[in-house]
């Protein structure tokens, strides 16, 4: 078993993962924000050496980045230096959780070798983040895996997120309201993700993995995916409002993870969402 650091240990990721690692026994010490501001040098230099640093720490609501996208920079790019140095320093492995960075793709699915289109200061902020994780891998050779998620979805995430959004709207009755109907993104459910960042943990080589369900769905298909889990048939009233740099469709292509680590989502988009209904209940 593995001592391992996961950094956003009480965030939407962070919760999930480390109960799973202490149900396989890892030693798991949590860094929360309680713990310490992640880019304040004095915060990495109270923590015991660990083996593994699993980096979720991070500023992630996309609408917030192009209001304060210095906040973003601070947090997800200084953090992220300052954790590399954590692991220079004792030797430790990197799992660090990037985010989708492909913008509008030329063709789908999307490879771990597609362009890279940044469509927003927060992905600016995770793929100068990426950088740093490649120059230290190389550098100071200091063993890195980076997961590129698409979107996840599951119980406890912010209600400012779609799903959840959705599903309050149509547990609370009347008018469902949302700004456009048409963008369609692969969502992967919260516990296949978990699964995929455990396995990434016996990686030894610089590696990037797509991790997506392979499937995509529009903010139309989802409503109603929730409308028929819920038994209901309530108004759906569309404002049309498209945000900055607005991305229309993703698919990951997960072959990669498959054939290097043996990983395939299990979860459908209905039974996802299933589950979380019936939580919310």
């Amino acid at each position: 078993m593995s001592k391992i650091l996961v950094t956003g240990a009480n965030g939407f990721v962070g919760k999930f993962l480390c109960k799973a690692l202490k149900q396989l026994n890892h030693d798991v010490i949590e860094l929360t924000s309680s713990s310490g501001d992640i880019i304040d040098a004095k915060t990495w230099g109270n923590i015991p050496a660990t083996e593994i640093v699993i980096h979720l720490a991070a500023k992630t609501f996309v609408p917030d980045s192009w209001k304060t996208p210095e906040l973003f920079l601070q947090t997800n790019t200084l953090g992220t230096v300052l954790a590399l140095e954590y692991c220079r320093k004792h030797g430790a492995r990197m799992i660090f959780i990037s985010s989708y960075l492909y913008g509008n793709p030329a063709s789908l699915p999307i490879n771990e070798l597609a362009r890279i289109s940044i469509p927003n200061p927060y992905a600016l902020s995770k793929k100068a983040a990426e950088d740093y994780c490649r120059f230290y891998a190389d550098s100071y050779k200091v063993n890195m895996v980076i997961i590129r998620p698409f979107n996840l979805y599951g119980f406890g995430q912010s209600e400012n997120f779609l799903i959840p959004e959705i599903i309050l709207q149509v547990l609370k009755g009347g008018a469902i309201h949302v700004k456009d109907l048409e963008p369609k993104r692969d969502y992967i459910f919260i516990t296949d993700f978990i699964e995929a960042i455990i396995k990434c943990m016996d990686s030894h080589r610089f590696e990037i993995f797509n991790i997506g369900s392979g499937t995509s769905y529009s903010v139309k298909e989802i409503i109603q995916m929730i409308q028929d889990i819920c038994g209901t048939n309530l108004p759906v009233i569309s404002s049309a409002e498209k945000r900055p740099a607005e991305i229309m469709d993703t698919i990951a292509d997960i072959s990669k993870a498959r054939e290097l680590l043996q990983w395939i989502p299990s979860t459908t988009m209905n039974e996802g969402l299933s589950r979380i209904v019936k939580q919310y209940k």
